[in-house]
């Protein structure tokens, strides 16, 4: 973020302590690591709300991504079940079930065995 390195601190303290004096410097460095703190975490929380939010967004636009797949499965799912109807003409089948439905005309009863 900024780029401070030892000397600039060093120069900062020395400033800071001509101009608030030595008595009331450790009060003030107190002070204001107190406010750095307070500063710091304040922005990693507001970091994190953030982060939290894009990725709740994120999972919101993946679900409608899912929805719409889902969509394309279940119309393709329609297209081809009703493909297979269409394939599979009704007119053979019931002719099928009419020939099995009829009953040959002579029917030889004496081949049953019965018990005596």
């Amino acid at each position: 973020m900024f780029d401070v390195g030892f000397s600039e601190l060093c120069l900062i303290g020395l400033v800071s302590l001509l101009v608030i004096g030595p008595e009331r410097l450790p009060k003030v460095a107190r002070i204001a690591g107190y406010w750095l703190g307070k500063t710091r975490s304040m922005v990693a929380s507001v970091k994190e709300e953030i982060k939290l939010e894009l990725q709740a967004e994120e999972m919101r636009q993946i679900f409608k991504e899912q929805s719409a797949l889902h969509d394309d499965v279940q119309q393709m799912l329609d297209e081809t079940s009703s493909t297979i109807k269409s394939t599979f003409d009704p007119m053979p089948i019931a002719a099928k079930t009419q020939n099995d439905d009829m009953e040959p005309l002579s029917r030889d009863t004496t081949d049953r065995h019965e018990p005596k």
